[in-house]
C-alpha cells in the first residue's frame, strides 16, 4: 500500500531512500522507503475523483454504493440522508445507562461527543497522509509546499474547534458524570486508537511516552494497525530530510553557518560590554556567567559537537543540517524563496501547539471530574495526561528557534549572487519584454491609482 498520490508532479517523483544514520531515533530505518513504496497502515485510496474510507471495506454488505442520478433511467435520486447515511450515523448512540433501566441524561452528551471527536481524528488523520505524501516527493517545490500548508492549516483548524468542544463537555458537573460513569469501565479514552495514530504520523516515538504499556490496552487489530504506523516515516522524519536537504546553506563560497557565527559573535560582545558599562560590579559576574552559558546554546549551530551533545542529553531532535536549515530559512524569512517554507514551519509549530492545548484543556477536565482517581481503563487519570502534556511534543526544536534569533540590524545580508538565485522575478532580455509592457489583453499596463 502507499500514500494517497495528492499531485501530479508528486506522483511522477520518488523520493530517494531514508539513510538509517540520518533518521532520528525511534523512525522508521527501512532503507527502501520512498514515495513509491512507503507503506500507510490505513491509506486513503483514491478512485476518480472518490476517495473511499481507509477504515472500511470496499466488499461489505452494509456499505452499498449509492447511485447518482436524475431519477431516469431507473437511477434513484442521491437523498441526502442516504448520502450522510444517517441512519447509522444517528442511531449510533445507546447510552448504557439507558439499557440497563437507570437512564443518565448526561451520558447522551457523553457519547456524542466522543463520536465527534472521532469523526474529526479521521479527518486529520486524511490531512496529515496528504501532507506526508507531498513532503514524499523527491522535488518539493513551492506548489507543493503550498498544498502542503493548504492542509496544515486545515488541520490546525480542526484541532482549534477540537479544544473550543471541550467547554461543551464541561457543562456537565461532575455529579452527573458520576452517575453513569461505573458503567464504563474498562472502556476507556485511554484507547483511542485514532489518537494514537494521529500522534504516531506526527512523530510521537514510543520513548517519548509517558506509559509504555498503553498500547497493551488496545484491541489486537488495532495494535496491529498502530505497530505498522510506527514503521513508517512520519511526518516529522519527512520534515527533517526535506530541511536536511533545502540549498543555500552553502552556495560559491557562502556558508551560513560561519555568517551567523560572525554575527553572533558581534551580538554577544555588544552585550558583554552592556553588562561592564551598565551595571554595578556585584551585578556583573553573575550575568556575566549566564551570557556566557546562553552562548553555549547557539554554539550548537555552527558546532556539530553541541548540537549532538545536546541530542544525546534528548535537548535537541532535529539533525544538524535540519536545525541549520530552518534556521536560516527563519531568519530570512523576506525573502521570496523563502516566504512559503516559513510560513509552514510556523504552522508545523501552531499546530503542534493546539495538540497540546488540546492535551492541557482534557488534562484539567478530566481533574475536575474525577479529581487524582485513576482512570475507567486503569491509567493514572490526571496524573498521566499532565505528564504526557509537554513530554510529547513533536517539532519543540522548532518553536525553539526564537532562542536563536539575532536582531535584524545584526544580520548579516546574503551574497548578492545568492539573493540573485532566490528571487522568483529574474533578469529578462531587451527582445522579451513586451510580456512586462502590454497586460494580458494586448491593452497598455495602466500604472495610474483608480
Amino acid at each position: 500500500m502507499s500514500l494517497p498520490v495528492v499531485d501530479s508532479c508528486c506522483s511522477r517523483n520518488t523520493s530517494p531512500a531514508f539513510e538509517p544514520s540520518e533518521l532520528s531515533p525511534g523512525s522508521s530505518t527501512n532503507p527502501s522507503a520512498s514515495h513509491e513504496n512507503i507503506s500507510s497502515s490505513q491509506p486513503v485510496h483514491f478512485a476518480g475523483n472518490r476517495a473511499t474510507c481507509p477504515f472500511a471495506s470496499a466488499s461489505s454488505p452494509d456499505m452499498p454504493t449509492l447511485a447518482v442520478g436524475n431519477g431516469d433511467g431507473g437511477h434513484k435520486k442521491l437523498y441526502y440522508a442516504d448520502y450522510l447515511r444517517l441512519d447509522q450515523v444517528l442511531n449510533a448512540q445507546n447510552p448504557i445507562s439507558f439499557m440497563k433501566g437507570n437512564p443518565c441524561h448526561d451520558e447522551m452528551l457523553f457519547i456524542v461527543i466522543h463520536q465527534t471527536y472521532e469523526l474529526w481524528f479521521k479527518q486529520l488523520l486524511f490531512e496529515l497522509d496528504t501532507v506526508r505524501a507531498v513532503l514524499a516527493a523527491l522535488n518539493i517545490g513551492e506548489k507543493l509546499i503550498s498544498l502542503a500548508l493548504h492542509r496544515l492549516t486545515r488541520i490546525r483548524e480542526i484541532l482549534k474547534l477540537l479544544n473550543d468542544q471541550m467547554r461543551v463537555l464541561e457543562t456537565m458537573s461532575p455529579q452527573e458524570f458520576l452517575e453513569f460513569r461505573d458503567y464504563l469501565f474498562p472502556a476507556s479514552g485511554f484507547q483511542s486508537f485514532q489518537f494514537r495514530l494521529l500522534e504516531i504520523r506526527l512523530g510521537v516515538r514510543p520513548q517519548d511516552r509517558v506509559n509504555g504499556r498503553w498500547i497493551k490496552g488496545l484491541s489486537p487489530e488495532h495494535q496491529h494497525v498502530v505497530r505498522e504506523a510506527q514503521q513508517e516515516p512520519s511526518l516529522f522524519d519527512y520534515v527533517e530530510r526535506w530541511l536536511r536537504n533545502i540549498p543555500f546553506r552553502e552556495y560559491r563560497g557562502y556558508n551560513f553557518q560561519k555568517s551567523y557565527e560572525s554575527a553572533i559573535t558581534r551580538m554577544f560582545e555588544i552585550e558583554r560590554r552592556t553588562i561592564l558599562t551598565k551595571l554595578e560590579p556585584a551585578d556583573r559576574g553573575a550575568m556575566l556567567a549566564e551570557l556566557s552559558n546562553t552562548y553555549k546554546t547557539f554554539e550548537s549551530v555552527f558546532k556539530r559537537e553541541v548540537h549532538e551533545e545536546l541530542i544525546k542529553t534528548e535537548k535537541r531532535r532535529m539533525g544538524f543540517r535540519a536545525t541549520s536549515a530552518s534556521l536560516m530559512i527563519t531568519l530570512y524569512q523576506e525573502e521570496p524563496m523563502f516566504q512559503l517554507p516559513a510560513r509552514f514551519l510556523q504552522m508545523l509549530v501552531d499546530v503542534d501547539e493546539q495538540l497540546n492545548r488540546w492535551r492541557h484543556a482534557h488534562s484539567q477536565m478530566v481533574h475536575r471530574m474525577i479529581g487524582i482517581k485513576a482512570g475507567t481503563g486503569g491509567s493514572l487519570g490526571h496524573n498521566y495526561l499532565k505528564r504526557t502534556v509537554d513530554s510529547q511534543r513533536v517539532f519543540s526544536d522548532l518553536a525553539n528557534l526564537s532562542t536563536l534569533l539575532i536582531p535584524r540590524r545584526l544580520l548579516p545580508p546574503l551574497p548578492s549572487v545568492l539573493r540573485d538565485q532566490m528571487r522568483y522575478f529574474h533578469s529578462v532580455e531587451m527582445y522579451d519584454r513586451t510580456m512586462f509592457e502590454v497586460g494580458g489583453g494586448g491593452d497598455e499596463i495602466d500604472w495610474s491609482f483608480c
